[in-house]
């Protein structure tokens, strides 16, 4: 009776044979491998991140010491920096949810705190508790938008930014700052215009608007020789009168985002200028086609 109760049934299996699933994990964890950031860190990317944490520490205090135009001009070199980390971490395969994260931290006070203090300090502080307020708008405005940014990395469509990216608006707030400087225009006499600009940038950053990322733009592949005569005359063009120049160019990328919602609107797509429902992969196919 004891043999007949051990003895295993012809054709008999088991759902999970001994090896199955501990192979079948380990695969699924390999294929999802790749699509993961690297939790290590990585020296050269986030020195760049530290470099541009370190212009909006400046940036800020500058402004305490009322040197306006150091503090615009350390937001627009933190710019510079901020494009070039996730750069060299791509061509470097040096990503990381380190890197990331820092990243976001960083931004947050380059383009969020330091431009914030540095208008309320420049115009905004004479206005009493309007002034603090649109500073406090500006500076809400951009932490949404990277907690935003980071939470739809994976869903929405990488041609375009959602909403007015972060560092542009701390550009059109420092370029303000900057023409003002160059023109010898105190704050405290276009205190209504410097609130207009905080209050403009740190809204449109939490809207539906779509702003072209450039993200698209292939740099290793041949060009013709008029894009880099074009180069040129922009190099030209900017140095010739820095303030006048990128002030105006922020002017018109902060504009040409709702020129293109009119344009989706008139195309009878739907437009929604605050976002009311999550993001969708329906919604990103329609802002592809």
């Amino acid at each position: 009776m004891s043999s007949i109760k051990n003895r295993k049934p012809k054709g008999s299996f088991k759902l999970f044979p001994r090896g199955a699933r501990k192979n079948a994990v380990e695969q699924g964890q390999a294929n999802l491998a790749p699509n993961k950031p690297a939790r290590g860190i990585y020296l050269l990317p986030n020195a760049f991140t530290t470099a541009a944490l370190f212009c909006g520490f400046y940036a800020i205090v500058m402004a305490m010491n009322q040197k306006f135009e150091h503090s615009g001009l350390a937001i627009f070199v933190a710019m510079v920096l901020d494009s070039l980390d996730g750069r060299v971490a791509r061509m470097t395969n040096t990503q990381s949810e380190f890197g990331a994260q820092y990243d976001s931290l960083s931004d947050m006070v380059s383009f969020g705190v330091a431009p914030a203090l540095i208008a309320y300090e420049w115009a905004l502080k004479g206005m009493g508790k309007l002034g603090w307020l649109a500073a406090f708008v500006y500076c809400a405005g951009a932490a949404l938008r990277l907690a935003r940014f980071n939470a739809n990395i994976t869903v929405v469509d990488k041609r375009y930014f959602q909403g007015l990216p972060s560092p542009a608006a701390a550009a059109l707030v420092a370029g303000f700052i900057l023409l003002m400087d160059d023109l010898a225009i105190p704050g405290s006499d276009v205190r209504w215009f410097a609130w207009g600009v905080a209050l403009f940038a740190g809204l449109t950053m939490v809207t539906n608007v779509p702003f072209y990322s450039f993200k698209d733009l292939n740099l290793k592949r041949s060009v013709p020789f008029i894009a880099l005569f074009l180069v040129v005359l922009a190099y030209v063009a900017v140095v010739s009168d820095p303030p006048k120049v990128l002030f105006g160019l922020f002017v018109l990328y902060a504009l040409s985002g709702y020129v293109l919602l009119l344009w989706r609107w008139r195309k009878g797509r739907p437009v929604s200028l605050v976002q009311l429902t999550p993001e969708t992969h329906d919604e990103v196919d329609d802002i592809k086609k």
